[in-house]
């Protein structure tokens, strides 16, 4: 599941050459006299807010004080996880409703949440106010832009039916759609967004919305989206450099939180395709809500965690109940 966002050209960025030289070392996996350890990091989509303080770590150096030369990896097409699994990084964004059944599976991958990104879900329902969606049991009769995976049809009938509505008449087609805005203002009645984005772009335009904050429906539905992954294999082999790198990525997000004027310019800096208005008004919208009401910024909370794989396991979109697996806050500074 992957809420609509510009398609942006990518930032396929070799940032590995703005950190310090080691003066004729090179990089190497374990650190040390051979200069800085080598840190792959994959995003989950184009560079956006949700990756600020990424870039903000990078750009102050705070990577490069942990002796760590990472570079960021645009998102293969099957994904980051499959990549991250594979050995072939050892950091990724993703997002926990994809992260359940990559470690619930038979041959579960070896990768693990060790951040959330956003403390509380921000995804949700984005509709025109004209289409009169107001709440849920109003998307029956209406034409809701799905792209026809289990998680989405569960959770759209999930909301629907809680609200007293008929899930049989909510028209589910395909999601086809280049933008939000030109599937809104075309042949959708309803789409799922991120608000940090495409809510915020809405707001820009002054196109006149509806949403449903999927969090406030449901608790149930206040997953954590998106979330830093890391290859379990090689943390389990290299516990203090993820330990170093979650410190200066919490640094990163930090700075964002503190000072989202400065953290917008950053992701510029390095995305200059973006719309510059969206990004620092993305960038102060999120600035209180990286940490919300978590006591540090990244914490997972494991009752709000396993509350939603038990969501997902009760309407059979996990083979097994993994319960609270697949996150720790052990690496967290």
């Amino acid at each position: 599941m992957k809420p609509i966002k510009p398609m942006m050209p990518l930032v396929l960025a070799a940032l590995s050459a703005l950190l310090f030289c080691g003066c004729g070392k090179g990089v190497n996996n374990n650190g040390g006299e051979n200069g800085p350890e080598r840190i792959r990091f994959v995003l989950d989509w184009s560079p956006n807010t949700n990756h600020t303080g990424l870039y903000a770590a990078q750009d102050r150096g705070w990577f490069a004080e942990e002796n760590l030369a990472v570079e960021i990896l645009s998102p293969p097409e099957d994904g980051a996880l499959l990549l991250l699994g594979s050995g072939r990084a050892e950091f990724a964004v993703d997002v926990q409703e994809g992260l359940g059944p990559a470690i619930g599976r038979e041959d579960p991958l070896p990768v693990q949440a060790v951040a959330a990104v956003i403390s509380h879900n921000s995804s949700g329902l984005m509709s025109l106010t004209s289409a009169g969606i107001k709440r849920p049991r109003d998307l029956a009769g209406k034409r809701f832009a799905s792209w026809g995976t289990p998680l989405v049809t569960a959770v759209i009938r999930d909301i629907v039916e809680g609200d007293g509505g008929d899930f049989a008449a909510v028209k589910m087609i395909p999601n086809n759609a280049v933008d939000a805005f030109s599937a809104l203002e075309t042949d959708v009645d309803s789409i799922w967004i991120y608000y940090a984005w495409d809510g915020i772009a809405a707001e820009i335009r002054g196109t006149e919305t509806d949403f449903l904050d999927l969090g406030t429906i449901n608790p149930e539905l206040d997953f954590y989206t998106p979330v830093i992954v890391v290859n379990t294999d090689w943390a389990d082999a290299h516990p203090e450099t993820a330990k170093r790198f979650l410190k200066a990525l919490s640094r990163g997000y930090e700075f964002a939180m503190a000072n989202p004027g400065e953290a917008a310019d950053i992701l510029l800096k390095y995305a200059p395709e973006l719309d510059a208005a969206l990004v620092r008004r993305s960038q102060d919208y999120l600035a209180s809500r990286y940490r919300g009401d978590a006591p540090r910024w990244g914490e997972i909370d494991e009752r709000r965690w396993s509350a939603f794989y038990q969501w997902m396991y009760q309407r059979r979109l996990l083979d097994k109940d993994i319960g609270s697996g697949g996150f720790t806050n052990g690496y967290l500074p």
